[in-house]
């Protein structure tokens, strides 16, 4: 057989490189020279696959390329930040995978498609589209013009990943088949010999592609079947050869499949991949990404075409779990903001057309002192909970939704009037109040906020918020109730917002006083101390008691410099008034929890002491029962610390939270604080008398001493006295005085001798803040 000389030439479509060209005296009855030229081109195949991402956006370039690296150890990525840079340097070069941004100067995304897909080299090149403007136009545009996917920015980073993996994967496939096709061409100019052996590998590289491969004639006839398609459905490929696509796919997908070869054949181009959803023989649900390409004969007459898909199940399922995720609460597994917002805008267009609905905007009542005594796994329960009974109550249709926390919202679509809103939101606080048949629901109150759409509002924000001020009015209620949205309280929630950039401006200017209420030893009726009080200077408002104030600091989270501040001041007024000679007063100031989980408070009491120098055994630190029964391994060490600089801690309104004589034994407390509220009706009632005795006798037994705080009347007094309470605080005494005039009181204390003696005036009631 004569030898035949052949040029090899490794094209950069097919293997990613620049050309070169191998020269090789090819015998075609030699096995040896045809497997050398077979080994040549897999060396040239064996590269490391190369990602290109155009974006005018450094940081998107940078973010992209280091997600791209992840994708395999040996990729390589070039970025770029126009279109025409790219498409000058893929004019020498190819990629695997183009990552374009749409919206950039010079050249859109859908631009730069359409002159890659101009290129011949670059044809079925993957292109993916990230844009962060989610406008349906963005997207039919790219794909028009050529894009193989689409991805709104910010992208999710798992997603980015599936995606752009399977999509390599295609390229690998796709380069695989088109090397081998190579490879058969070739051999198709040797000898009959290589004919038929190229035949049977080419029958052999198709078989072992993890893809269903087929290939029909013009009329609808199989001319080529692979294993895997074969396999499919559940025959030989040499039994389904001849026969019509519809033996392979069926009557349904072979109609579409001829229709689609109809669109190949006169378009002369691939089609672009598309999903399909296939159940198979066997009754399973699976996904397949198929394209059709063109197969021409040597004179460029199209003579079949070629069908292949690749299964994508388990990466639609990733990117279903990932949507669920998007839209759906993971506690509850009930739908989420997002999710709600979707569905109000769908009902406001239905309201457009003269149909009301209803937005039901759902807070629980002291949530957070549940959580904080029981624990976040039973605050957990607890919001499951209320979902489970929520999803039972309310009517299939509607939208049960949680926002977060231990917020909810209900859409009630399609109502005739307010009083259909009403009744269901009076039917969602009697369900959340009233026990279950075995009495295990816990029962729980909630403030419910109403709107009404269209007429509360145009848009789902708007909605969302009017219904979250109406909650906030049913809240200052006390709870418990329920309120439509009024447009006054748009003004209401103006002046909230005023008055939060006033508050943060008296930060800035230091706008703040504190003012002391004496503690007084019932023993010998001596002052021993003082609370201090804050009070806000208001520039235009005047003196400012804080329950005006203290509500939105906690908030906007403004109560982290006013305490801080407090505490700094009134140590420096301690120190002050123990070095005029005053006595060793001790100086009670009151600790937010938001302290405790924010801030180092053990750290910020040091520097408070050291920068006022004063003794620390005369501060006294007013915790809530909030902040102990948490029992946080933070605010443990913190307590600790402070208790080893000296510091003496106190409950403050002890009794009127979740109290547990756990926490009172195990904290290193001084002092329990009797609240107001039972002192006030201590000379009226029993209950109230039984209680503050017990506090008595539970403080002194375990070693503390017990502190009323709110006496007015000289009755109480005398109950407290009798009961052996140890101090007392309130307006019988004093009301809350600024420094001098707290000095002067004192001094006249000191001159009538060592008794505390009230005057008419500061016996006026007026609760203690």
């Amino acid at each position: 057989m004569p030898r035949i000389q052949l040029t090899c030439t490794m094209r950069a479509t097919s293997c990613a490189l620049k050309k070169r060209s191998r020269t090789l005296s090819f015998d075609p009855a030699c096995s040896w020279h045809a497997h050398e030229w077979m080994r040549l081109h897999f060396e040239a195949l064996e590269v490391m696959p190369k990602i290109l991402i155009v974006d005018d956006s450094p940081t998107n370039r940078r973010i992209y390329s280091e997600l791209a690296r992840q994708l395999q150890v040996d990729v390589r990525v070039r970025t770029f930040e126009t279109g025409l840079k790219a498409l000058d340097w893929l004019a020498e070069n190819t990629a695997d995978l183009i990552i374009t941004d749409y919206k950039m100067p010079n050249m859109t995304g859908a631009t730069l498609i359409g002159a890659v897909r101009a290129l011949p080299q670059h044809r079925d090149l993957p292109i993916i589209v990230i844009t962060a403007y989610d406008d349906r136009g963005y997207r039919v545009s790219s794909l028009e013009a050529g894009a193989t996917d689409f991805l709104l920015s910010p992208v999710d980073h798992v997603e980015f990943l599936a995606r752009a993996r399977n999509l390599l994967k295609l390229r690998a496939q796709h380069l695989l088949i088109a090397q081998r096709a190579d490879q058969l061409e070739m051999n198709l100019n040797a000898t009959d010999l290589l004919l038929r052996e190229s035949r049977d590998a080419l029958a052999q590289v198709i078989d072992t592609v993890p893809a269903l491969i087929s290939a029909v004639d013009l009329e609808g006839r199989c001319v080529l079947v692979n294993a895997h398609q074969a396999a499919f459905v559940g025959k030989a490929p040499a039994e389904l050869v001849g026969h019509s696509v519809e033996a392979l796919f069926g009557d349904e997908r072979g109609d579409i499949s001829r229709r689609l070869d109809r669109l190949v054949l006169r378009t002369g181009a691939p089609s672009p991949p598309r999903e399909e959803d296939v159940v198979t023989p066997g009754g399973e649900h699976r996904v397949y990404l198929t394209s059709k390409a063109p197969l021409h004969d040597g004179t460029g007459r199209i003579t079949s075409i070629l069908n292949t898909s690749i299964d994508i199940t388990e990466r639609r399922q990733a990117e279903r779990r990932l949507e669920y995720l998007a839209n759906h609460d993971s506690l509850t597994g009930l739908p989420n903001r997002m999710m709600l917002r979707d569905h109000l805008r769908r009902e406001l267009v239905r309201g457009r057309r003269g149909q009301n609905f209803a937005l039901h905007f759902m807070d629980l009542d002291r949530f957070k002192a549940v959580n904080d005594a029981d624990g976040h796994q039973s605050g957990d329960r607890l919001l499951q909970d209320v979902a489970e009974r929520l999803i039972r109550l309310i009517p299939s249709g509607y939208t049960v939704a949680r926002l977060g926390g231990d917020e909810f919202a209900v859409l009630q679509p399609d109502i005739d009037g307010p009083e259909d809103a009403g009744r269901l939101a009076q039917a969602i606080l009697d369900m959340l109040a009233a026990e279950d048949d075995e009495g295990e629901a816990v029962k729980i109150a909630a403030s419910i906020g109403v709107t009404i759409a269209p007429p509360d509002g145009a848009d789902p924000d708007e909605l969302l918020r009017n219904s979250d001020q109406a909650m906030y009015l049913a809240k200052s209620l006390g709870g418990g109730t329920w309120r439509f949205f009024s447009p006054d309280m748009a003004r209401r929630a103006s002046e909230q917002a005023q008055l939060e950039a006033e508050l943060r401006s008296a930060v800035k200017r230091q706008e703040f006083e504190l003012h002391y209420q004496p503690f007084v030893d019932l023993r010998d009726n001596s002052v021993v101390g003082a609370e201090a009080l804050l009070r806000w200077r208001h520039p235009q408002r005047g003196m400012l008691r804080p329950d005006a104030f203290l509500g939105l600091a906690e908030e906007s989270g403004l109560i982290l410099p006013i305490n801080e501040w407090v505490l700094r001041e009134a140590c420096r007024q301690g120190a002050v008034w123990n070095a005029a000679g005053h006595g060793a007063l001790r100086i009670a100031v009151n600790v937010s929890p938001i302290q405790f989980r924010r801030q180092k408070v053990g750290d910020l009491v040091r520097e408070a002491l050291a920068e006022s120098g004063l003794r620390p055994d005369l501060l006294e630190l007013e915790l809530t029962e909030g902040i102990l029964i948490s029992h946080d391994d933070q605010i443990l060490g913190e307590m600790a610390l402070l208790r080893s600089l000296g510091v003496s801690l106190s409950v403050d309104d002890f009794s009127t939270g979740y109290s547990s004589l756990s926490y009172i034994r195990n904290f290193p407390l001084q002092r329990l604080k009797i609240d107001s509220s039972f002192v006030k009706e201590l000379a009226h009632g029993p209950r109230a008398l039984a209680i503050v005795r017990t506090i008595i006798d539970l403080g002194h037994i375990l070693n503390l001493q017990v502190l009323a705080e709110g006496v007015e009347e000289e009755e109480q007094l005398a109950v407290l006295r009798a009961e052996g309470c140890d101090e007392v605080q309130g307006y019988y005494f004093s009301r809350p005085l600024p420094p001098a005039a707290f000095i002067e009181w004192l001094s006249a204390q000191g001159m009538e001798g060592a008794h505390a003696r009230p005057s008419k005036a500061e016996r006026t009631h007026a609760g203690r803040v």
